[in-house]
């Protein structure tokens, strides 16, 4: 492993424990009663975000290469089964620490927003479409951007320009991405307050008078390009180069972060999984942007 990484270790560890020492309830439940864990919460988060940077997409391979490489920073390790149960819990703290480190970098006070989704394949074939425990939430869609089918998930995300998340969700594959991203920021209706005047870009698919009009009521301004038979649109000099913007946001998570190799197969498997990809993500943009890097989004540094 190297330094960089290491001390990004370090510091995101520190960081999650000092914030479950302040806030206890964002732990997992367990009984007040019973043998208390070796490997405390904050180390289990950090080992989710370490595999997620290395590149490990099978939990056995990871702990065996725990075991062996980071011994010194985890001296208790579970096998496989618990590894996997304790950390279907932590979706909670996940999402919280997603928020708390998103925060407290300079890229969340940036008054544009990138809005897309990107496919979460989940399957290949007809028996695991038809068996899978997320049959029923899974389902099929096509990806306009890399001209494919597939069976699985949609990962919507409003991200700033420099790819710092600020709201994600999962849907299925077949959801309307207006509706989702409406349903983002209602949820996120602090995050919206905090941001007065925001601009939002995003692809042609984001269209509407109705859905406009919601966005505006909340104060925010939707740039995207003009569909066919629609006049041309203000800010259309932007959208051939902040489309390559977004695609290369959804290549880290992709292309580096394997998120379409998730390897989950429960609700809550696959969407912890994912949550541990996008906080990865956060934590490298963190701590890029607090030990002063050029490039926030860069993942070099912590990828070997």
């Amino acid at each position: 492993m190297t330094k960089e990484l290491d001390t990004l270790a370090t510091a995101l560890y520190v960081r999650i424990d000092d914030e479950l020492k302040a806030q206890p309830r964002l732990a997992p439940w367990r009984p007040k009663i019973g043998i208390a864990p070796k490997l405390s919460d904050a180390e289990l988060v950090t080992l989710a975000v370490l595999s997620a940077l290395l590149g490990y997409t099978s939990e056995r391979r990871w702990l065996r290469h725990a075991r062996a490489e980071l011994g010194g920073m985890f001296p208790y390790l579970p096998g496989q089964s618990g590894y996997n149960r304790r950390l279907r819990h932590t979706g909670d703290l996940v999402v919280h620490m997603i928020r708390m480190l998103a925060c407290d970098t300079s890229l969340w006070s940036d008054d544009v927003w990138v809005a897309d989704s990107t496919p979460v394949e989940c399957g290949r074939s007809r028996e695991t479409a038809a068996r899978s425990d997320l049959a029923g939430w899974a389902q099929y869609g096509y990806c306009a951007s890399h001209s494919r089918y597939f069976w699985g998930l949609r990962l919507h995300l409003v991200c700033t320009l420099g790819g710092l998340p600020v709201l994600f969700a999962l849907s299925g594959a077949k959801a309307d991405e207006r509706e989702v991203l409406v349903g983002m920021l209602a949820s996120a209706r602090d995050v919206v307050a905090s941001h007065p005047h925001q601009t939002i870009i995003a692809d042609r698919q984001y269209y509407g008078r109705a859905f406009e009009s919601v966005l505006a009521e909340g104060g925010l301004r939707l740039l995207r390009p003009a569909r066919r038979g629609e006049s041309e649109r203000a800010g259309a000099q932007l959208f051939k180069p902040l489309r390559q913007t977004i695609e290369s946001i959804n290549q880290s998570f992709k292309g580096q972060l394997d998120l379409e190799r998730h390897g989950g197969r429960t609700r809550a498997g696959l969407v912890v999984r994912v949550l541990a990809r996008v906080l990865a993500l956060t934590a490298v943009i963190w701590w890029n942007d607090k030990t002063g890097q050029p490039i926030k989004r860069s993942l070099i540094a912590y990828d070997h």
